[in-house]
Formats: C-alpha cells, sequence, structure tokens
C-alpha cells in the first residue's frame, strides 16, 4: 500500500487552517488538484507550510507523479537553475505569475511543450541535499521508504488520535515532512501555517488549539531556552523533540529536567536525509543517563559502527535508492543496503551510540544541512577570489581568503541575501596564506584551529 492510501484510512484526521480562524478539513475535503496521470511526471513543489502547499503535497503524493520539494523562498535564480536542469512538467510556486515555457493553470504552471523525463517507478520523492543553495543534488526517496519511517516514528513517539500537531518546521525538510507523514497516519489534528516558535502567534495557537507535541532544531532550543520556556506549564503538551544536529549537553539535561518535572517527554534523535529522516532515538527515561548520546536505532533500523574508521552505518527499510544530479540518475532506484552517515561514532556497553566527530564536508545551521564544497564551488562562480569554508561545531560558517581585498561586503550579502544563512553565524577573514597538508589538500583542520574564534 502506498502512503497516501494509508494515510486515508486515519478517520481522525483533520487539517486545520490556523489562518482561517481554524477551519478544519478533511483529507478528501482538501482541495486536491487532479493531474494527468498517463505517465509519471516531474513535479516541482516550492512549498511553505501554509494549507495551500499541504493541500498540493497531498495532491502529488496521491498521484503517480514524482514529487520535488524545494523551499518557496528559494532564490528565484537558483530555482530558475534547478527547472532548466530538470525540466518539471509540472511547478507549483505562488510566488511567481509567470514561468517561460509554462502556462499558468489555476494552480501547477504545466509544461508547454509535452517531452517528459523518464523516471523509474519506485522514485516518488526528491529532498535537496543542500535546501538553501539551490543544489542540483538529490536524495530518491520511494513509497516504502516514506511509509517504514512514518510508521517507525509514529511507533516510539506513540502518535495518537488525539494528538494536535503544529507544523513548526518546513515540511520540504526531511524533518518537517516527518512531522507531517508520521502524524497525517496516526493522529488527530494537523496544524497547517507558516508561524514558528519565535513568534508571539505560535503560544497563543498553541493555548487555542492545545498543542500537544513540539519539534524543533537546536537552534530552535536555545531560542526556547532564551525565552524561557522551562519557566512556564503547556498543559496541553504530550512530548517535544529534537533533531537537526546535536544539542548541547547542558541544554539538553536541562530540557530534560523540565519534562522530567512536568511528566511529558522529550526526545533527543538522529537522522539524515538519505534514511527518509530517522535512524535513532534517545529513549526519555535514559535521557540524564544518556546525556550526549544519539540513542538506539528507530523500529526496524539496525545501527552498526565500521570496524576499519568508526564511521556510523545504519540498515533499514527508510534507506535511499541513490543521489540524483541529473535528469538521466532519474531512470534507476537502487536501494543501498547500507547508508555510510559520514559521521564517527562509538557505542557504549548499552548499545547506546555517540557522534565524535564527521568525516563528510556538511554542517548544519538552523537545522538545514549546507555542504560546504557545493557552497565554496558556488562562491568561486560568483566572486574572483579564491574562498575556503569550514564549519564550526554547527554553530559558525567561517570563510576565509589569502585575497579577499574589498570583496567582504559583497560575499556577506550574497551569503545572506541568496544562500539565506543568518549574518550572525558568519566569520569571514582575510588570512595571508591557505594552509596546506602534505598531500597539497586544503588543511581545513588547521583553518578550524587558527582562525574559528
Amino acid at each position: 500500500m502506498n502512503l497516501f492510501d494509508k494515510i486515508s484510512e486515519n478517520q481522525f484526521l483533520r487539517f486545520v487552517d490556523e489562518n482561517d480562524s481554524g477551519r478544519e478539513f478533511r483529507l478528501e475535503d482538501l482541495d486536491l488538484c487532479s493531474l494527468s496521470s498517463d505517465e509519471k511526471k516531474l513535479v516541482f513543489l516550492y512549498l511553505d507550510n501554509s494549507i495551500e502547499s499541504v493541500s498540493n503535497f497531498f495532491s502529488v503524493l496521491k498521484s503517480p507523479h514524482t514529487l520535488v520539494m524545494l523551499s518557496l523562498d528559494l532564490a528565484e535564480n537558483f530555482k530558475t537553475e534547478l527547472e532548466k536542469i530538470y525540466l518539471p512538467y509540472y511547478i507549483f510556486d505562488k510566488k511567481r505569475t509567470f514561468i517561460k515555457g509554462y502556462n499558468n493553470s489555476s494552480v501547477f504552471f504545466e509544461k508547454t511543450d509535452k517531452n517528459n523525463a523518464v523516471i523509474h517507478p519506485s522514485v516518488k520523492v526528491l529532498l535537496s541535499t543542500s535546501g538553501t543553495t539551490g543544489s542540483p543534488k538529490f536524495v530518491k526517496l520511494s513509497e516504502e521508504n516514506l511509509l517504514s519511517n512514518a510508521n517507525a516514528i509514529a511507533e516510539y513517539l506513540s502518535i495518537q488520535p488525539s494528538d494536535v500537531t503544529p507544523l513548526n518546521l518546513p515540511i520540504h525538510y526531511s524533518y518537517g515532512l516527518s512531522v507531517l507523514t508520521s502524524n497525517s497516519l496516526k493522529g488527530g489534528k494537523i496544524i497547517c501555517g507558516n508561524t514558528d516558535v519565535l513568534n508571539r502567534a505560535f503560544w497563543n495557537n498553541m493555548e487555542n488549539f492545545g498543542y500537544t507535541s513540539i519539534a524543533g532544531v537546536p537552534f530552535v532550543y536555545e531560542m526556547l531556552d532564551r525565552i524561557g520556556f522551562t519557566k512556564k506549564k503547556y498543559p496541553s503538551l504530550k512530548y517535544f523533540t529534537q533533531a537537526g544536529g546535536k544539542l548541547q549537553n547542558n541544554l539538553v539535561k536541562k530540557f530534560a529536567d523540565y519534562a522530567q518535572q512536568e511528566g511529558i517527554n522529550f526526545y533527543v534523535m538522529y537522522g539524515q536525509t538519505e534514511a527518509t529522516a530517522r535512524m535513532s532515538y534517545l529513549p526519555c527515561e535514559r535521557l540524564q543517563e544518556k546525556t550526549g548520546s544519539i540513542g538506539i536505532p528507530i523500529p526496524g533500523g539496525k545501527l552498526f559502527i565500521d570496524k576499519q574508521n568508526s564511521e556510523l552505518c545504519y540498515e533499514g527499510e527508510n534507506v535511499f535508492g541513490g543521489y540524483v544530479t541529473s535528469p538521466a540518475d532519474l531512470t534507476t532506484f537502487e536501494k543501498q543496503k547500507v547508508l555510510h552517515t559520514g559521521d564517527i561514532a562509538s557505542m557504549d556497553m548499552d548499545g547506546f551510540f555517540y557522534i565524535t566527530g564527521r568525516q563528510k564536508r556538511f554542517i548544519k545551521l538552523f537545522g538545514n544541512r549546507l555542504n560546504l564544497d557545493e557552497l565554496e564551488s558556488l562562491l568561486a562562480r560568483k566572486f574572483d577570489v579564491m574562498l575556503k569554508c569550514v564549519g564550526v561545531n554547527d554553530k559558525k560558517l567561517l570563510i576565509v581568503s589569502d585575497k579577499l581585498g574589498s570583496n567582504e561586503k559583497d560575499i556577506k550579502n550574497y551569503l545572506v541575501d541568496e544562500i539565506k544563512i543568518h549574518p550572525s553565524v558568519l566569520i569571514i577573514k582575510e588570512i595571508d596564506e591557505i594552509p596546506l597538508t602534505l598531500n597539497g589538500k586544503v588543511n581545513y583542520n588547521d583553518l578550524l584551529v587558527r582562525y574559528a574564534t
């Protein structure tokens, strides 16, 4: 059974429009569009968390077509570049009224020439590996991937028909998508809208609708701590979850103490887009004892450590079917038996896993994964200087050059305006020379040690 059909069995499911006085919709009441279904087509969805975006997500999920989930706020030049590469048959983008080569129907833009990409039957969803840079690299996910992961999450979170869930994380992001799919399978009301936890309206809605859960990346919890979340009571709250990067141990303990005091659950989780969303979770009753751990595998999953290089590996039905970097890659779906995460890990005597380092060149800022090699390539094309990028504990982005000159302001503006990186995390420095390793590669560790502060 596919994901949409399974979700449609949930008779308790309701979608609520926070911007329309709390108006409720059953799945069958949503304004689902009928897209031609003579052959599998590629559909670009530029999404926010509005009821309109959620409706169009389900429209394509119900169809035989392949969804490419992207941010509505992606810079327009990145949108057009992606569209030139992949030539999607349909596009949903409520920010544009005209797209060259497309007819503007009531909801979806439709390609004027009827040539269509050849897509493997198993490819259902494409998620970007780097949601802010307009990367042409995507993760291929199948119905089986989506359904198995949603079921596993619903099981360990014990999602119930009485739950009221806000979409406070972007649904085009794997974590936010997992909130939507797992609660659609088992939950009651899903509140659709674009208010986040830093907006007063979110807390007004929490009281009005009776939110039973909150999901957040580390930045969200840092902000919740600043606004005094743990000094207040929230009668409707049953649990809250954290993923999208490592949360500082002191904050894990603080929120764990609060959860224990209030008789609610706090789940620290770990995942990657290549595993659809979640691979592990830390059981609430072990939070204090195992602070810093990513926990144990989700139901149906298996974690182990490669003995040769200490890399964390994962097996499960939620593991993806390969990457897409060009339309030719859409023709295949090769399910990976083992996902090599790129994270270095250890396991304690009780079978709990801990991330101790990272092999791959990416960081997570505010929960969004940023590929540093891709960012360097973008900067190289934009500016005529050599710029090297280093992540600092998923908290800061260090950018250095030996010939920065007068480019600093333009580089910062580009990163903020086009890549959507918050200026508070940027460290831009001119240095005497780029340090190299003995084999002539950039010595990123040396850059981190010498220039990160």
